[in-house]
């Protein structure tokens, strides 16, 4: 009787380093929610990407523009802790749902290419998922939490996958197309 011994695809890690296999399941997991809700505004015009087509505040581009600042500011969270994530509000955080005049969809778009590349780079050179930071105080977190890279990057790929589903309905609104149908 002969042995076969198969060898992984994705060589082990060194210990404390992160997974190459959990790393790079994460990221093309957050990839392809990615091109779900760039699939979505597929299209569209600069004037269609900022209409409101539901009773809701959101938009189309305005979504694209959301997603783009949480997942930069969770980003530079893993690089730079806590203090890369406090102090969301204001004015400019409600603008970062919308489109402003003289935005236009296709900038929209290069902006979240680019944060998605960094992501990427970010999480590719982390050693380790399990690496945590204190969160910043703010209501929504719990006094003292602490998140890690692995908590932080299942946060973002949560975060565009619900608005995914969100440009979903706006778009189907806009004018019945569907991303899945």
């Amino acid at each position: 009787m002969t042995t076969t011994t198969t060898t992984p695809t994705t060589p082990a890690s060194a210990p404390g380093s992160a997974s190459s296999r959990e790393v790079e399941d994460l990221l093309s997991t957050l990839a392809q929610h990615r091109g779900f809700l760039k699939h979505t505004v597929r299209g569209l015009s600069d004037e269609q990407a900022g209409l409101r087509t539901t009773v809701s505040e959101l938009c189309l581009g305005g979504l694209v523009k959301h997603v783009t600042l949480v997942e930069s500011g969770w980003t530079a969270f893993l690089t730079e802790g806590p203090e890369a994530v406090a102090g969301a509000g204001g004015d400019s955080w409600a603008d970062g749902f919308r489109m402003t005049p003289g935005e236009h969809l296709a900038d929209v778009l290069a902006a979240y290419d680019a944060v998605a590349a960094r992501t990427e780079q970010v999480v590719r050179a982390l050693p380790d998922l399990d690496a945590e930071h204190e969160l910043p105080s703010a209501p929504w977190f719990t006094p003292g939490a602490r998140w890690s890279a692995r908590r932080v990057l299942l946060h973002v790929l949560a975060e565009t996958a619900q608005h995914s589903g969100h440009a979903d309905v706006l778009r189907e609104s806009l004018d019945g197309q569907k991303t899945m149908g």
